[in-house]
C-alpha cells in the first residue's frame, strides 16, 4: 500500500486490551422490602467514579486498569430542603481490563491507562450498573457518557496541588 493511501487512516493504539471483568460486584437494599412499600417519590440518586491502574509485573507491559462506580439511592426529602431520607439501594461495581501497552511512549501511558481504557470499557460498567439496579427493583440507573479526560485532569490537579501543600 502506498503512503498516500495510508495518509487518512489514524495511527493504530499502541494498546491492546486482553480481557475484560467484573472484579467486585454489590447490590444492597438496606431497609427492604418496606422501602418499596413507603417510596413516595424517585429517590436521590448520587454516582462516584474512580479509576486506577496497576501495573501486573514489574518487567512487562500488562496493566490492570480498574473502573469503580458507587451508586447510592437515598429517600427525597420530606420537605424541600429537608435532610434526605432512609438509604434506598447502594451498588458498587469494579469492572477491570487487562490491558498491554505496546512500545507507548512514556507520555502516553498515564491518558492510556487512565482515560482511553476507562472510555473503553465503560459501556460493558454502564450496562451492568442498569441491570442490577432494574433486576434489583428500582428503575434502571443508566449513567450518561463519562468525560475521563476531565476526570483524568482534576485527579491530577488535585495530587499537584497536595505535593504542592507537603
Amino acid at each position: 500500500m502506498s503512503d498516500t493511501a495510508q495518509q487518512g487512516v489514524p495511527p493504530a493504539l499502541p494498546l491492546a486490551i486482553n480481557l475484560q471483568y467484573t472484579k467486585d460486584l454489590s447490590f444492597e437494599v438496606p431497609h427492604g422490602p418496606e422501602v418499596f412499600t413507603a417510596l413516595a417519590a424517585a429517590p436521590q440518586i448520587s454516582v462516584n467514579i474512580d479509576v486506577q491502574a496497576n501495573r501486573l509485573q514489574n518487567d512487562q507491559p500488562h496493566f490492570q486498569v480498574a473502573l469503580t462506580i458507587k451508586a447510592e439511592a437515598d429517600e427525597a426529602p420530606a420537605s424541600e430542603g429537608g435532610p434526605v431520607g432512609r438509604k434506598v439501594f447502594i451498588a458498587e461495581l469494579t469492572y477491570a481490563a487487562v490491558v498491554t501497552l505496546n512500545n507507548a511512549p512514556a507520555e502516553l501511558v498515564e491518558p492510556l491507562l487512565l482515560v482511553e481504557v476507562p472510555r473503553l470499557i465503560f459501556p460493558f460498567a454502564r450496562n451492568i450498573l442498569s441491570d442490577i439496579t432494574r433486576d434489583g427493583g428500582f428503575p434502571p440507573v443508566v449513567l450518561q457518557p463519562i468525560d475521563f479526560v476531565a476526570l483524568w485532569q482534576a485527579r491530577r490537579a488535585e495530587a499537584s496541588q497536595t505535593v504542592g501543600h507537603a
